[in-house]
């Protein structure tokens, strides 16, 4: 299809490498950006990264805590520079924004309205891993900005994965939340870390399970290991969130 005869659902429903020519141009230039502010900025590093490499031809769900827009930028130009394509999953509240509409639109995000069965982006993400291309979600669904906020994690990530027969990543940041501390609005220079736990599959389920009781246990683990790395990276840079 041309530039000009896209929607914006074609952009949700096709593959990211059948995006027209130039928005793909676009897409790469931006990420280079991206990658070289962040690094410059966050000095991030990811510990254990070929975890996020799938086993097979298919996706993974990438799942990750979540304390600063910052670690999208810098999340997903360090997976496309492993030459992969990621779609990051994002709050429907987002296309209130035209711009931000636009834009989210053209770098592959897919948009889910929380807190209902959302099964058109179930179905988009499940698709978009059986292409191969991974899918980036917060299950906590909002920037959580202090240890004292109450945090609900979304389980939907899960289903997307078994829908998808994919495998889940999971993996956590730490120092992001410094970034932009309470009160303040510009972004400053700090030192940031990511680490990545083990991934898995529904078939590390324990065996004898029912297959609602082994679809909580995919989802409950890879919610453990997100925090385990994340404690980890905590107390090996105190003081740091």
């Amino acid at each position: 299809m041309k530039l000009l005869h896209y929607t914006r659902d074609d952009y949700y429903d096709n593959a990211m490498r059948d995006y027209p020519v130039a928005l793909r141009v676009f897409y790469y230039v931006v990420i280079a950006i991206l990658y070289v502010f962040s690094k410059i900025m966050w000095r991030w590093t990811v510990d254990n990264a070929d975890e996020l490499l799938p086993r097979g031809e298919r996706g993974s769900v990438i799942i990750c805590n979540h304390t600063s827009m910052a670690e999208v930028i810098s999340i997903v130009p360090h997976i496309v520079r492993t030459g992969r394509r990621v779609r990051p999953i994002m709050k429907s509240e987002f296309n209130n924004n035209p711009i931000v509409r636009w834009f989210f639109a053209r770098v592959g995000g897919i948009p889910v309205d929380r807190g209902t069965a959302d099964m058109k982006a179930l179905r988009r993400a499940q698709h978009a891993l059986q292409r191969g291309e991974d899918v980036l979600i917060f299950p906590e669904g909002t920037r959580i900005r202090s240890d004292d906020q109450p945090v609900v994690v979304h389980g939907g990530f899960a289903l997307m994965a078994q829908m998808g027969k994919a495998d889940i990543a999971p993996m956590a940041v730490c120092g992001f939340r410094d970034i932009t501390p309470a009160g303040k609005h510009i972004m400053r220079p700090v030192k940031t870390w990511m680490r990545c736990a083990k991934r898995l599959s529904l078939a590390d389920a324990p065996e004898g399970l029912k297959r609602s009781e082994r679809l909580q246990w995919f989802e409950d683990e890879a919610v453990r290991r997100m925090y385990e790395v994340r404690d980890e990276l905590r107390q090996e840079h105190p003081g740091r969130r």
